[in-house]
Formats: C-alpha cells, structure tokens, sequence
C-alpha cells in the first residue's frame, strides 16, 4: 500500500506499519516489522483479551468484586473503577467516572493472576501471545503499558479482532460496545471529550474530536495508541485494521501526523 510509505516522512527514529484485512489477509506493510518496540498503552488491549478468556474459561466473571469497593473487573476494563491514572487509591465512586487508569489495570493483572494461580505475564503468554503465534511479544512489567512486540506478531492480533478465534463473537462484540455510556473524562493527549466513550480495555472513536484516528474513521472504531508513539486500529466499516509502531514518545508530531495518515489508508482501501 503506497499510503503506508507516509511513515517515511514521521520525525522517529524508526516506525513500521502494516494493514490487515477483516479476512485476515495483509493488505500491506512497510517498515521494519520484525522489530520489536515497546508498546506502552497499546499493551492494554492485550491485557484485556487475556482478561476476556480468563472470563470465558469461568476464571474471574466481568461483574465480580475487583479493586476498590464497588468496583468489578468491569469497571477496571472500562476505565470506571474510580481509580486514578497511576493512583492505587480511588478518587470517584466506581461508574461515575471515565478515569483513564494505569493502576486499574495493574489491579486486574494482580486479579487474574490471584484467580488463576499464574503470573499475569504468564498467562497473557498462554491466552494471547502463543496460540495467535505472537512469538517476539513479551510483558515485562505492568498490564498497562509494559509490553513489548513487532508489527509482524500485532497483526496476527488485529486480525483476532476481526474474525476472533480465541473469544466468542459475542465477547468480543461486548468488548467494542460503550459501557457506562454517556461518561464524559479525558483522553491523554487530546483533552476533555463529552462523552469519552470506552468498551472493554479498547477505545471506541464514536464523534470524539480531537482524535488520534482519522476524519475519515467510522463512528465504530476502536483500537488504542501508548505514549511510546504505537497505536492500532479497527475500523469495522472500513473492514480492515492497521498498527503503527516508532521509537519516539508520543507528541505534538504523533497528533499532527497520524490522522491524515489513518485517512490516507482509508482512502487507499476504499478505492480498491
């Protein structure tokens, strides 16, 4: 796809994309998509998939007590459990709050790793990592933000979002669909939205503006990005989905650049 050569032109050091279709066919990439970057926030869809098998094996339920008092896995998910970015303590009464969270998901590792009897780290590897062939993706710290992969081994997950094997279809539906609707928060790096609209532990773009999606990017979007300068993307109307890695913090460059980016591949995939 020539609209991924853009990624040329982004002031990093070093960037990788690749766009992969609904039916799980690549339709491009450019870059150096066996290297591994850290992923920063974009390891939060990871971890919430493995929170989702956890879920459909009858490890944890999604409305089961977790984290502070009032709050269930849920919650954690959907950035509602009223615990602060990286405050362990909460500061709202859980539901009534788009709190965006780090310490959210650090509570849920620790949750599921106490429901299991395996590391988080452990078992995103045995639900995620391993049975989609994700062989250079690792975590290495907090579910929030420490995880390391390639644009090769994001693929085969944005393909698993698409057309899931690992999770029911209905799970997965679940998962892209507003919880708490209405709950106006902060979207780091682009500022107040009303509403700030979340599914579980994936963002959905629905009429948010600033975005780091593009103009052209269907209400039903839904992905992440991390302050590392990564993101990913599904765009269901446009049936495909791409990923974006670099090596240069997240910045006024990533704001500028990757919409019209997003909107360039769209643009490419349309007029196929």
């Amino acid at each position: 796809m020539d609209s991924l050569r853009i990624i040329e032109s982004w002031p990093v050091p070093t960037a990788a994309a690749a766009v992969v279709r609904a039916d799980g066919s690549l339709a491009g990439s450019h870059g150096p998509v066996d290297h591994r970057f850290p992923l920063a926030s974009v390891t939060k869809p990871l971890a919430a998939y493995a929170a989702l098998v956890a879920y459909e094996e009858g490890a944890i339920e999604l409305d089961e007590p977790a984290g502070p008092e009032g709050s269930t896995v849920r919650h954690l998910l959907a950035h509602t459990s009223g615990l602060a970015f990286d405050d362990h303590r909460p500061t709202a009464a859980p539901g009534t709050r788009r709190l965006y969270s780090n310490a959210g998901f650090e509570v849920l590792g620790d949750h599921i790793a106490k429901a299991t009897g395996i590391p988080f780290a452990d078992y995103l590897h045995q639900a995620v990592f391993e049975p989609l062939g994700m062989t250079s993706s690792t975590l290495v710290g907090s579910p929030a933000k420490d995880g390391v992969s390639t644009v090769r081994d994001l693929v085969r997950f944005a393909a698993e979002l698409q057309a899931p094997r690992l999770l029911d279809v209905r799970t997965v539906a679940e998962a892209v669909s507003v919880v708490h609707p209405g709950l106006k928060g902060v979207l780091p790096g682009f500022g107040h939205q009303a509403p700030n609209d979340w599914g579980l532990g994936l963002e959905i773009r629905d009429g948010k503006s600033p975005h780091w999606t593009g103009s052209a990017s269907s209400p039903r979007t839904f992905g992440h990005f991390g302050q590392s300068g990564t993101f990913l993307w599904v765009d269901p109307d446009a049936r495909a989905a791409c990923v974006a890695l670099t090596d240069r913090a997240f910045g006024p460059w990533a704001a500028q650049a990757w919409p019209p980016f997003t909107d360039a591949v769209l643009a490419e995939l349309a007029g196929r």
